[in-house]
């Protein structure tokens, strides 16, 4: 039997999201994003990179549905843009927004490929923002409207959901680290905003119970499992704390287990909840989704607030400096399936970033050999293959990603696509990789 011999049932997908692949920022009643201003402040944006034409996908679709349907992609995760549904965040609805996504999901079903759509993948409406943003309650109940309206207009095309995309980075590196849109530095402000995300969710979660939709809704976090850099108690601690921070600030009220007590009182910091809150947020999933790329190694540091430091690591990098390191992804499955109780998993974003380069071949094709990208993918489907074995309920993949894309504040100088974008004619361009993966879905992957 084949190494990689998955179940048939198992969901073979690829992922993006909106304002990375989308464009057509100005077009057809779009409001202005978060993202659309924060490109916009210099030196926020590698080059000063905008998501204005990304990779044109508003336009051409048709041409990346023909790419999946030939690798023999069984589903799509894609997410809607708030902006594109609901230029100010409230208020009218855009009849060119509910359109574009109707055709979108029409065209993915036509072609034979599961539409899956995420609801938030970081681009707020700018006029949100003005008022707060996340750390603003009422965006959450903002956000419940918009959702309302999408389970309404696109429920009888997609029939899975998921909420939130790693409410962790709109949280923290939005409003901790100001390293993302909209970029504040305030560890307040991060923790408003964290739980102003959950309860967004948890209020989706529960329209989508009253829609009376048919089909599935979870979310996808990027939780953070550090193993601790020796077996010192202290670094064991370090490292629970780090989980607590990372993780369990999310993971945790979604999975009625409340906000770790512990990380909050050691932090300094206070959760802003009303009465009823977490039973919102509690409200229960159908799935989870696990994005993974790597795991940090901690130690404790008595120099630093949380007393976490991050340790340097022996594994090989890929283009975003991250280690590789298949064996996490068993950790990070395993830990995610003890703290939502054996629900059903997906994997919702894994892959890698490297530096592709464009050849000719001998018969004067334009190719991508990325042979270190395949291996990255290889040696993660071995980790998932073994997690599936050790009865993980792992349910599907989604390869990230489909496209070379912008990569948020690196800009379009990080390559993840297993289709190359020569973002100058933006020209599709299979990679090796994408021919790998075709091989594996139709079981020849090794």
């Amino acid at each position: 039997m084949s190494q990689l011999d998955f179940p048939r049932d198992f969901v073979w997908g690829t992922a993006t999201a909106s304002f990375q692949v989308e464009g057509a920022a100005f077009e057809d009643g779009r409001g202005e994003s978060i993202w659309d201003r924060f490109c916009r402040i210099p030196g926020k944006v590698f080059a000063g990179h905008n998501g204005d034409v990304a990779c044109d996908q508003y336009h051409r679709y048709p041409e990346d549905i023909r790419l999946m349907k030939e690798a023999g992609i069984q589903a799509y995760r894609f997410s809607i843009a708030w902006p594109r549904i609901i230029p100010l965040g409230t208020g009218a609805v855009n009849p060119k927004g509910i359109a574009y996504y109707r055709a979108l999901a029409t065209a993915l079903r036509e072609a034979g490929i599961e539409p899956v759509a995420t609801l938030y993948h970081w681009d707020l409406p700018q006029a949100l923002q003005d008022k707060g943003g996340w750390e603003n309650r009422e965006t959450a109940y903002a956000f419940e409207a918009y959702a309302r309206t999408c389970f309404t207009e696109l429920g009888d095309l997609i029939h899975q959901w998921i909420t939130l995309n790693e409410p962790w980075c709109s949280a923290y590196l939005g409003y901790g680290m100001g390293a993302h849109a909209p970029g504040i530095q305030d560890k307040h402000a991060a923790v408003r905003a964290v739980h102003h995300l959950n309860l967004a969710h948890g209020l989706a979660v529960r329209a989508f119970r009253e829609s009376g939709k048919p089909g599935t809704i979870g979310i996808t976090w990027n939780i953070m499992v550090h193993r601790p850099a020796t077996r010192n108690e202290k670094d064991r601690l370090a490292a629970e704390i780090a989980i607590e921070r990372d993780s369990r600030m999310f993971t945790g009220p979604v999975c009625g287990h409340g906000y770790p007590r512990r990380f909050l009182e050691q932090a300094g910091i206070t959760i802003p909840e009303q009465p009823g809150d977490l039973d919102i947020i509690a409200s229960p999933i159908d799935f989870a989704g696990l994005n993974y790329y790597s795991e940090n190694v901690v130690a404790w540091d008595e120099l630093t607030e949380d007393h976490i430091r991050f340790m340097p690591t022996w594994q090989e990098k890929t283009d975003m400096g991250w280690s590789i390191v298949p064996q996490g992804f068993v950790r990070h499955l395993r830990w995610l399936s003890a703290e939502t109780g054996g629900i059903p998993l997906y994997v919702t974003e894994n892959g890698c970033a490297q530096k592709d380069v464009v050849v000719i071949d001998e018969h004067g094709q334009k190719r991508v050999h990325d042979a270190g990208r395949i291996a990255y993918l290889r040696d993660h489907f071995l980790a998932m293959k073994q997690a599936l074995d050790e009865g993980i309920p792992l349910k599907g993949y989604f390869l990230w990603s489909l496209l070379d894309n912008f990569e948020w504040a690196h800009g379009y100088s990080k390559r993840f696509g297993i289709v190359y974008i020569d973002y100058s004619t933006l020209q599709r361009i299979p990679k090796d990789s994408y021919y790998y993966y075709r091989d594996l879905i139709a079981g020849y992957g090794e």
